[in-house]
């Protein structure tokens, strides 16, 4: 999952970041709302987490841009403000939810995890397709109940598929929420990432998990049940 955080507390955004890092996601960053709103604009993010009091253009004119914009992905507020005002303010300006400072930064994964689950219409931090689970919180991946090792680029990318299963996604855009915007798009990473996955997850081609579409891109079959 790939977030963007505008944060002008550079200690602050620093420490963020990395705690982010170690919980498996990719993080692009912004110190003031003018560059917030560029790379918003520029990329596709799974989650933005952006301060109010922002330099330049504050947070929540951020926000109600966005909004304009069309840009729909969840959005959580980081406020120093703890009135109740103010949180309905940042709702109405189009967030999604909001963290008063300071704040524990296990919580603020929590809720990321529980609004990528609530954009991708699951509930619960275990997400099943046929004998495949994998669970949001404790990044653990699962087959017939048997824990599966992977490397973190390949949870990331087994995440997001297992999060849209069904859906055709090209390389492109698979790197575009795996990697920052630094990364070589024109790379072939994620054909190796997908060789890796089936030779972990499907090894004998079972359950045909991870189709390719020439021109196209990848898709994660959807399972019954009981397959």
């Amino acid at each position: 999952m790939r977030l963007l955080l505008v944060e002008d507390d550079l200690a602050l955004q620093a420490n963020i970041k990395q705690h982010l890092i170690e919980a498996q996601y990719t993080v692009d960053v912004a110190s003031d709302g003018e560059e917030g709103l560029f790379q918003a604009q520029e990329y596709q993010y799974d989650v933005a987490i952006i301060d109010v009091g922002l330099p330049k253009l504050d947070g929540l004119t951020l926000i109600s841009q966005l909004r304009e914009q069309n840009i729909s992905y969840p959005i959580i507020i980081l406020t120093a403000r703890d009135s109740w005002q103010d949180k309905v303010i940042g709702l109405d300006a189009g967030a999604d939810d909001y963290l008063s400072k300071p704040f524990q930064l296990e919580e603020l994964v929590a809720r990321i995890n529980a609004l990528i689950r609530r954009s991708a219409g699951k509930a619960s931090p275990v997400i099943q397709n046929g004998p495949f689970s994998i669970n949001t919180r404790s990044l653990e991946i699962k087959m017939h109940q048997e824990v599966v090792n992977l490397s973190g680029s390949e949870y990331k990318l087994f995440e997001y598929l297992m999060l849209h299963p069904g859906s055709v996604h090209s390389k492109s855009s698979l790197i575009e929420h795996i990697y920052d915007q630094d990364f070589d798009l024109d790379s072939n990473v994620i054909e190796v990432f997908i060789r890796r996955l089936r030779k972990k997850l499907d090894p004998d081609n079972q359950y045909q998990l991870i189709e390719t579409l020439r021109g196209q891109g990848y898709r994660l079959r959807q399972l019954g049940q009981h397959e």
